[in-house]
């Protein structure tokens, strides 16, 4: 078997998913570009095995250690996206600033509510509090 079959698909599986990278907005469709970049590292490493054959068979060995970790990624991947989407209501990247922002932190910080921490009552306990402002 020629080298450069695998390999030229290789490469065209990763430019795609590079792609969908770069270019797609949605949470899901990232992910799911990122599984065809680590497939198309899983076709090189087949295919240099087969082409160097080794009699450890390394390439294989490390493809199945790709997938066993590929496959970790996307359900925690999904599952970020399932809360995120859950709490947000979009999986759109671009509309995605920060997960812990919420619109009570958003509407406390615009009305000066929030406490920033620094002043000498930092640390104390509700009810210390509730004294010192008495």
């Amino acid at each position: 078997m020629h080298l450069a079959y695998p390999a030229v698909l290789a490469a065209l599986l990763f430019c795609v998913g590079l792609y969908g990278v770069l270019a797609r907005r949605n949470a899901i469709l990232v992910l799911m570009s990122v599984e065809l970049m680590l497939n198309a590292v899983n076709l090189n490493l087949v295919a240099f095995d087969v082409w160097l054959r080794d009699t450890l068979h390394t390439g294989q060995a490390l493809t199945l250690f790709t997938i066993a970790i590929a496959a970790a990624e996307i359900g925690i991947g999904l599952a970020i996206v399932l809360m995120v989407y859950r709490n947000r209501g979009t999986s759109d990247i671009d509309r995605l600033r920060d997960t812990a922002e919420t619109k009570a932190d958003e509407t406390a910080a615009d009305d000066g509510t929030e406490d920033s921490g620094d002043g000498p009552d930092h640390g104390a306990d509700p009810a210390q509090k509730a004294e010192a402002a008495a």
